[in-house]
């Protein structure tokens, strides 16, 4: 057995290209091009890496976007009066603060700042809220890119024992809420583990769709997975390469060669998850611009 291969470039692309269409038709309606402002705090080479991939998506999709990079030493009433300004900057649709933060700045502190209107990552307590009610709202965009896969290749989650490894507010908890919640895309029976569950195998061993996203580079073997199951893993991990270029690679939480022989759908790492978190943003910022998740009172 050998799992069939989840391709997040492909069902990224599609949705880039709707979100493309859409952006074409609403400024061909009149209005202006949807604006994304990105914020970023010091000068992380990771996070520079980020912030050109989601520009170049919004150069692509046709959403208009800057980056205002801010120095690291900055106070946390400073940065928070900068993200009021574009709270109230009607030419503004979305604002996206990079994470991490330097570590004298609470990011929970940072991003109940934004205007939840205007939170396309779907990290806001309004947002998360919503969320857990199954209301409208923006959704944390990985966990959504991760449903998108599932409703692309036609992955049934209904009824499922799905395992979320990683409980973080960005990835894990979300993703957990949205594969638990009535309705047509979720009723699945989710258990969500961290770093502190004990026995981690004997919880992932029986999940028919098994969701990591741990950040410890090949957490997940293939003793640990059920036949057959649904692997998506979510981490992305630089480990040491002297035969690459860059003197690195990416690797995934889970050992994608053992595993691929147990399982019957898997996600690559680089080419799975991650193309879809940058997808679910640009659908995050058009939504933003139409105002149809919070219109205008």
């Amino acid at each position: 057995m050998s799992a069939e291969i989840i391709d997040g470039k492909k069902v990224a692309e599609l949705v880039r290209t709707r979100v493309r269409e859409d952006v074409a038709e609403w400024v061909g309606k009149g209005n202006r091009a949807p604006f994304l402002k990105v914020i970023l705090v010091g000068d992380d080479p990771a996070s520079r890496v980020y912030i050109g991939a989601k520009t170049r998506a919004c150069e692509d999709v046709g959403i208009e976007t800057s980056t205002e990079i801010l120095q690291d030493t900055i106070s946390a009433k400073e940065l928070k009066d900068v993200i009021r300004m574009y709270n109230t900057d009607d030419a503004v649709d979305g604002i996206l603060v990079q994470l991490p933060l330097p570590s004298h700045l609470s990011s929970h502190d940072v991003i109940e700042t934004i205007n939840h209107k205007k939170d396309v990552d779907g990290f806001h307590p309004m947002n998360v809220g919503r969320l857990a009610l199954d209301q409208p709202c923006f959704r944390s965009c990985t966990p959504a890119g991760v449903m998108e896969l599932f409703k692309y290749y036609s992955i049934a989650v209904k009824a499922k024992h799905a395992v979320v490894v990683g409980a973080s507010n960005i990835v894990g908890s979300p993703m957990a809420t949205m594969l638990s919640r009535e309705n047509s895309s979720g009723k699945a029976t989710t258990t969500i583990c961290h770093k502190y569950t004990r026995d981690l195998t004997l919880h992932t061993i029986n999940a028919d769709i098994l969701i990591v996203a741990a950040g410890q580079p090949h957490l997940i073997k293939a003793e640990m997975v059920k036949e057959g199951a649904v692997v998506i893993d979510v981490g992305i991990n630089r480990v040491a390469d002297e035969t690459s270029e860059k003197g690195y690679k990416l690797i995934g939480d889970v050992d994608f060669e053992s595993v691929r022989k147990k399982a019957s759908w898997i996600t690559p790492v680089p080419g799975g998850v991650g193309p879809m978190t940058v997808a679910m943003l640009m659908k995050n910022t058009l939504l933003a611009a139409k105002q149809s998740i919070y219109p205008t009172d």
